[in-house]
């Protein structure tokens, strides 16, 4: 019997084989972006949602690929299943509204993105807008981060301050007191952050090269 994680990551896998993630199949298949999105996949009361036949057809239309190839892709599990996890430009992280406190992304304004699944409900995805952290990011990566992942000391991270400035450091050292954080290109400074002046800090688990 065919199972409720099995069909969502064949139709995530069908995104990935089009080059597309969740959102941009359904935009292809004449479907409401939200269709596929991962809220969109357990109803308000906790129950499983299935897609429906027609947004399942009509997505096969769009990406001309057959009922039986899509079999396939559900009966797949050589392969990882892909998660779609939120995305936006890191340059809006610094903004309101798309963080919890604890870092967690919340809100609307979020695009996604299909990537092989990580351990983290909460992980979400980065694009990098600007060449302040070249050679190590340029701009168009994609770098995901996983809030629930530990961080240790020499790990690239993500940072936000309460005053809602948001920079991708290494992490040098972490004290009851200070964060110690080193610049990702040699021409901008390295930073020592008060530890109370720090909202959060996430680790950066992949990114696009």
């Amino acid at each position: 019997m065919l199972t409720h994680t099995q069909i969502w990551a064949a139709i995530d896998r069908l995104a990935a084989h089009a080059g597309l993630s969740p959102s941009g199949l359904a935009k292809r298949a004449g479907l409401d972006p939200t269709t596929f999105n991962k809220s969109k996949r357990i109803t308000r009361d906790g129950r499983a949602r299935w897609p429906s036949t027609e947004s399942v057809a009509k997505s096969l239309t769009a990406t001309g690929v057959s009922p039986e190839a899509f079999i396939g892709l559900i009966s797949d599990m050589t392969k990882p299943a892909m998660q779609s996890v939120p995305l936006i430009g890191l340059a809006q992280a610094g903004a309101g509204g798309f963080f919890d406190h604890d870092g967690f992304p919340v809100g609307t304004g979020w695009d996604e993105i299909a990537f092989p699944g990580v351990n983290d409900e909460h992980a979400y995805a980065l694009e990098v807008s600007g060449d302040s952290m070249q050679p190590a990011y340029r701009k168009g990566d994609i770098i995901v981060v996983s809030p629930a992942t530990p961080i240790r000391r020499a790990d690239r991270v993500v940072v936000r301050t309460h005053d809602g400035e948001v920079m991708v450091k290494q992490l040098t050292r972490r004290t009851a007191k200070t964060v110690e954080l080193q610049s990702l290109n040699s021409a901008h400074p390295d930073r020592t952050l008060a530890a109370a002046d720090v909202q959060w800090i996430a680790r950066i688990v992949w990114a696009s090269q």
